[in-house]
């Protein structure tokens, strides 16, 4: 009797941690970044639809839903559209979302600014300590940048 009450306990448990879960994967966005240069962003998912914007590579955008091969996407000013899923990667990337913003040579408004930088510049981002983003610019240029200035202000 003992084991089967400890059985049902079990699973009763398991099922509220993933009842539980489930909310917070929800919340989580998923971010992706643009593969190449001059990819189109469409009005609909389909070759068919009209093309509403064209972005760049590494350009990040969230995915807010998939339709087949195409992905529903939104950028940093809100726009929104669709993109051929094969055009996007996994990798990590922010747009720097003030006019101007300091990238410094560590996580604290205490570091050196080591660069200024305006806003529509996109960076990899390669880390996160608190609310600092360690990112890293395509000529090599590396530092951090707080999340206030970038988008999205959490890319992991």
């Amino acid at each position: 009797m003992k084991t089967k009450a400890f059985i049902n306990h079990f699973r009763v448990t398991l099922v509220a941690l993933l009842i539980l879960s489930f909310p917070a994967a929800a919340v989580a966005a998923d971010y992706v970044s643009v593969k190449k240069d001059g990819v189109n962003i469409r009005s609909g998912p389909g070759t068919d639809h009209n093309v509403v914007w064209q972005v760049f590579e590494s350009f990040p955008l969230k995915i807010l839903k998939r339709d087949g091969k195409w992905v529903s996407v939104e950028d940093y000013q809100g726009d929104k559209g669709w993109i051929y899923s094969p055009l996007v990667s996994s990798k990590k990337t922010v747009i720097v979302n003030v006019e101007m913003g300091n990238m410094r040579s560590g996580p604290s408004t205490n570091d050196d600014v080591i660069a200024e930088v305006k806003k529509g510049v996109v960076f990899e981002a390669r880390e996160m300590s608190g609310d600092w983003i360690k990112v890293r610019y395509k000529d090599g240029l590396t530092g951090w940048m707080h999340n206030s200035l970038l988008w999205p202000g959490n890319p992991f």
